[in-house]
C-alpha cells in the first residue's frame, strides 16, 4: 500500500454482534485502516468482552440509544478523540465484506469524493446473494424517488457500508438526525444540501440468520421516515422552512457528551 497522509479508522456500531464480530475483525484490512472503534449499543451477549480481547477500542452505552445514536458516538469518538481523517462504518454482523475498505477509502484519499457508499444494486445480483424480493423492489423505489428529490443519480442510498471524509462529517449536523435507521438517509440529505460530492463502489452483501435485519413492518416505517425526510429536503430547499437537521451546529445546540472509553 502506498504511503498515506489521511488517518483512516474503521467504526463498528455493535449490537448483540458477539457471533459475527471476530470475522469481521480478521476481515478488516489491516494495512488500510490505522485504528478501529467499536461502540456497543446496550448488547445483551459478550460483544462488549470479545471487542476488549481483540484489542478493538470500545464504548458501551449503558443503554440502548438505537442505530443512529450509535452512529453518532462512532463519529464523535472517530473525530474528536481519534483525529480521524476518513471514517469507514463496517457492520459488525460480516454482512458487508470489510475486505472492500481500501476500495471505499481510496477515493476519499486521492480527494475525489467526500463521501463513498457501497452499493449492492452495483454488485450485482442482490436477489440471488439472498436479498428479499420485497426489500429489494422496495429499495429500487425509494431510491428512484431519492433521486428524484436531490437531483443526483444513486444506484442505492440504504447501504450501512460507507466512508466519509472529515469534511463531510464536519460539515453536516449529523447530531441532530434521528436514533433510528432513518439517520442513514438524513445524512445524505444533508451532505446533497451542503453540496458535497458522493461516490459509489460495487458491494455483495450476505444474508444469514445471524446477519442483522430489520422486518417488514419496520421496513415499512423506516420508508415512510425517508419519504418524511425527502419533504423536508424539499421545504428546506425551497426556503420554505428549515428542520433542525439542516441547521448549522451552533443553532441547535452542542453535541452530547460521549460515554466513557475501555478497553
Amino acid at each position: 500500500m502506498p504511503l498515506r497522509e489521511k488517518k483512516v479508522v474503521a467504526v463498528l456500531p455493535a449490537y448483540n454482534a458477539e457471533k459475527t464480530l471476530q470475522a469481521t475483525f480478521d476481515d478488516i484490512p489491516k494495512d488500510w485502516v490505522d485504528e478501529i472503534l467499536l461502540v456497543d449499543d446496550c448488547s445483551r451477549d459478550r460483544t462488549v468482552e470479545l471487542s476488549k480481547q481483540l484489542g478493538i477500542r470500545t464504548i458501551r452505552h449503558e443503554q440502548n440509544k438505537g442505530y443512529g445514536g450509535n452512529q453518532k458516538t462512532c463519529y464523535r469518538t472517530a473525530l474528536d478523540q481519534m483525529a480521524a481523517d476518513i471514517v469507514v462504518m463496517v457492520h459488525p454482523d460480516h454482512q458487508y465484506d470489510p475486505k472492500i475498505i481500501p476500495q471505499l477509502v481510496q477515493p476519499l484519499l486521492r480527494g475525489d469524493a467526500d463521501a463513498v457508499f457501497g452499493s449492492r444494486m452495483l454488485g450485482g445480483r442482490p436477489i440471488e446473494g439472498g436479498m428479499p424480493k420485497w426489500k429489494y423492489f422496495a429499495n429500487l423505489f425509494l431510491t428512484m424517488v431519492e433521486n428524484a428529490t436531490f437531483y443526483v443519480f444513486l444506484s442505492e442510498y440504504h447501504s450501512g457500508f460507507r466512508a466519509y471524509s472529515r469534511r463531510y462529517l464536519e460539515g453536516v449536523h449529523f447530531e441532530a438526525n434521528s436514533d433510528d435507521f432513518v439517520f442513514d438517509t438524513e445524512i445524505i440529505a444533508q451532505g446533497v444540501a451542503s453540496k458535497m460530492l458522493i461516490r459509489e463502489v460495487p458491494i455483495q452483501t450476505r444474508y444469514f440468520d445471524e446477519a442483522s435485519q430489520i422486518g417488514f413492518w419496520r421496513s415499512v416505517r423506516y420508508g415512510l421516515a425517508i419519504l418524511k425526510t425527502m419533504v423536508l429536503y424539499k421545504l428546506h430547499k425551497k426556503g420554505v422552512w428549515s428542520h433542525p437537521i439542516f441547521r448549522p451546529r451552533a443553532a441547535s445546540g452542542p453535541a452530547a457528551p460521549l460515554t466513557q472509553t475501555t478497553r
